[in-house]
């Protein structure tokens, strides 16, 4: 893991941009002297895209005592595209603009290989962070998106002890299977009016989740409408969890 830039925050919250391999990266850490409780930010695009963002929801969770990690996905910002990928996401893309189903087979083309290569990345990741003095070596949450990726995360990574995750991305159906046998606690957000997401098919997934305590926050709005007031509720969800 190679640091390359820093800032500060006026909060004290250190921000650094990383590299492992071939992966991009940022570490958020706040301003505690002991080694801090770390979540794994989950998104669905390039790095300088979602930077804003990001940070923001890192900050948050820093005000809790949490440090944050998050890295840029295949094919996304300024990594190798992935033809077969780009050209699922165009089918996905033209099939909601038309109205019309999207097929099983064209979410299948798009999310599986963001899966199989994002999840081990991730891993790669936390291996190498929580060498960091700063950063604990203990369970760790999973927030955000892919949501498949979550999902997957949840399922085979045993440090992820919890997850904050978001409904607002297609899931194969193949992978529900996988969604039965997760059984750490899930506070899943959904937004009821998500213009580019499939409603009935995040309440069907919520409900295949095999985890006991599972929470389901379902707000009206569009896809970047969560409200403000959801971070708060994801922190006491991961104080809870994560101590």
């Amino acid at each position: 893991m190679q640091f390359h830039s820093e800032q500060r925050f006026d909060d004290g919250v250190l921000e650094r941009q990383f590299t492992l391999g071939d992966i991009n990266g940022i570490l958020w850490t706040p301003p505690v002297a002991a080694p801090a409780p770390l979540i794994l930010i989950g998104h669905p695009g390039g790095l300088d895209r979602m930077h804003s963002r990001l940070a923001a929801r890192a900050r948050h969770s820093a005000a809790q005592g949490f440090a944050g990690i998050t890295i840029e996905l295949p094919g996304a910002g300024d990594r190798p595209r992935l033809p077969a990928v780009d050209e699922a996401r165009a089918d996905l893309q033209r099939a909601v603009r038309a109205g019309e189903p999207v097929h099983d087979e064209i979410v299948e083309r798009l999310v599986l290989p963001l899966v199989d290569q994002a999840v081990p990345e991730w891993r790669i990741t936390l291996d190498a962070v929580q060498q960091q003095p700063e950063i604990a070596d203990g369970p760790v949450g999973f927030a955000g998106g892919v949501l498949a990726i979550g999902v997957r995360m949840a399922l085979v990574e045993p440090r992820v002890a919890a997850a904050v995750l978001f409904a607002g991305s297609y899931v194969p159906r193949v992978m529900f299977a996988e969604a039965r046998q997760v059984t750490i606690p899930l506070h899943v957000l959904l937004q009821w009016d998500d213009e580019g997401n499939d409603r009935q098919l995040a309440l069907d997934l919520f409900d295949a989740f095999g985890s006991k305590e599972k929470t389901l926050h379902a707000n009206m709005g569009g896809h970047t409408g969560v409200p403000a007031f959801e971070a708060d509720s994801g922190n006491r969800f991961f104080q809870r969890h994560l101590g």
